[in-house]
């Protein structure tokens, strides 16, 4: 899987020619499928308006309405209730995965319990396009700070395909985000490296080879 991981999306230029080199060919002529579920478990983004919001390509973050050939949903919570193959050829012949920020252990709790995570090894080719929790949800350790809803087992491992975590939405000091003085105290509290991005900023992640794409401001803090 070739990960192009945000903090706000695909923000500028530079993120969206890194996307198009990722799937290989125009967006206007690719697919994706969004997955909203990491909104529902976060107090400030969902369930409701701001949930539909990102559906429907009309939130602030710029990930639906980029003009795919089409876009569908695959919500995560639902996917248990349903057979194997009602779902999974849908996700295989997607080219890219558009996963919304939220909370980053509810979307992890229902990737592993729907069965996708288990799935994502086997998709070479799909494009995984994560926003702020969207991307946090694939690294080793998010901290406590990013922690709002925890699973019925208390577990708040994330997924750990990637060997570093990172600290989204760096802002200046006063903004509404993430500080670097905060990011930098975050940090001191991980165990890896890790990296903070602010939305103007992107990771990718492809055979193994990490890459920041940026026009805005970014650090490895470790």
């Amino acid at each position: 899987m070739k990960l192009l991981l945000t903090s706000g999306g695909v923000t500028n230029a530079s993120i969206r020619e890194a996307l198009v080199a990722m799937i290989g060919k125009p967006i206007e002529e690719s697919t994706a499928l969004c997955i909203p579920t990491a909104m529902y478990g976060h107090p400030w983004v969902g369930p409701g308006e701001r949930a539909w919001q990102f559906i429907s390509g009309q939130a602030e973050n710029p990930m639906v309405d980029l003009g795919w050939k089409s876009v569908g949903v695959l919500e995560l919570t639902a996917l248990p209730s349903l057979d194997e193959e009602r779902w999974v050829p849908l996700v295989r012949e997607t080219d890219v995965l558009l996963v919304a920020g939220g909370d980053v252990l509810y979307l992890c709790h229902w990737m592993r319990e729907s069965g996708l995570t288990e799935l994502l090894s086997s998709l070479d080719e799909t494009v995984w396009v994560g926003l702020s929790a969207g991307s946090m949800v694939l690294t080793p350790e998010v901290g406590d700070d990013f922690i709002q809803w925890r699973p019925p087992s208390g577990d708040d491992s994330t997924l750990g395909l990637l060997d570093f975590s990172i600290c989204p939405h760096l802002v200046p000091d006063g903004g509404p985000g993430n500080t670097m003085a905060e990011a930098e105290e975050w940090a001191s509290k991980i165990a890896g490296p890790a990296y903070v991005v602010d939305d103007q900023t992107a990771i990718t992640v492809v055979d193994g080879n990490v890459e920041v794409v940026s026009e805005g401001h970014w650090k490895q803090l470790k």
